[in-house]
């Protein structure tokens, strides 16, 4: 009895450690800041019905959305290939496919009328002072703005993937593939996924001179992202086991509430978005946690079985000197 005595105060104490001390220390070692629930209750609500129709012609015609971004479910490609949008932008311009279910509607609108109050970057871009944003405010095409932006989003959700077929892959890559890579290859359901690059996945090449010539241009890319953003966007591969999820997903929700004046744009996705660039991240930094969670479970037991029949052994065997 004396043993199983010990066992339980250890395993208390164990415990006590991994699930207050342990996350307390952490909490004092690094700044905590409270999730808004991606809500972003600063951005002005959308009130007005959009007409989709009426949004597709402002997308494709007053908008001039076409002009710097592609739609590659309605066909069109991107008017610029990343190389070249890099040099005029300072990044590459997104695919407009699913940024109708990446990003939070209230941000869309005030990032369609004012991008750099919607991104939260004013300090880096001063009109006053000839610091123009790449992207151009919308200021409407002669009627009600409001509406017309509504229609525009309108539009871009009718287009977009509903909320179960937008995978984690294709949130990430919407929301942070631009800037940010994964340089290591994963795999996941048994199939194997290749590295992230701010152009794309890094694909297998048979001769050496293409996969330099694909280097090349990776490295040219992150030089002119460099100079727009003033230092080159961490790689993610392992931000997830670094930083953990709630810091990640704060972040991403503000970067200016960790670090003031930082060139990282507000992201502006929604609730359900965040919740997969977390998984795809996970997948990537930690794949094989549904196994290690299994076996863990296992292990827990087979210690626990062992014990008991320890315990019991251990009676039977002094039972005659008690």
């Amino acid at each position: 009895m004396k043993e199983l005595s010990i066992l339980v105060v250890v395993t208390i104490f164990t415990l006590l450690t991994y699930f207050l001390v342990e996350p307390f220390a952490h909490s004092q070692m690094h700044k905590h800041v409270e999730s808004e629930a991606f809500v972003y209750k600063d951005l002005p609500a959308l009130t007005k019905k959009g007409d989709v129709a009426h949004g597709k012609e402002l997308v494709m015609g007053a908008g001039a959305c076409i002009n710097c971004h592609g739609i590659k479910v309605e066909g069109i490609q991107s008017p610029m290939d990343p190389m070249i949008a890099v040099q005029a932008f300072g990044v590459n311009t997104p695919d407009l496919s699913n940024v109708g279910a990446v990003f939070d509607p209230n941000f869309l609108a005030m990032h369609i009328k004012n991008p750099t109050h919607a991104l939260m970057i004013e300090h880096r871009f001063d009109e006053s002072k000839g610091q123009m944003h790449p992207m151009p405010p919308f200021y409407g095409s002669g009627g009600d703005l409001d509406q017309e932006v509504a229609d525009m989003i309108a539009y871009l959700q009718s287009i977009a993937p509903k909320a179960e077929e937008l995978t984690p892959k294709m949130a990430f890559e919407t929301a942070c593939g631009r800037c940010h890579t994964i340089n290591y290859p994963y795999t996941k359901d048994g199939k194997a996924h290749p590295a992230w690059t701010q152009i794309g996945e890094k694909p297998t090449f048979k001769k050496k001179q293409d996969a330099l010539a694909f280097e090349t241009k990776v490295l040219d890319y992150q030089d002119k992202l460099k100079k727009y953003m003033g230092a080159l966007p961490p790689d993610l591969s392992m931000y997830i086991r670094s930083r953990g999820e709630h810091y990640i997903k704060t972040f991403i929700e503000n970067p200016q509430n960790y670090l003031k004046g930082t060139a990282m744009p507000r992201v502006g996705v929604n609730a359900e978005c965040a919740e997969k660039i977390i998984e795809h991240l996970k997948d990537v930094g930690d794949s094989k946690r549904h196994m290690r969670e299994e076996i863990g479970k296992n292990i827990m037991i087979y210690i626990i079985i062992f014990a008991i029949f320890a315990i019991l052994w251990k009676k039977e065997v002094w039972r005659e000197l008690h």
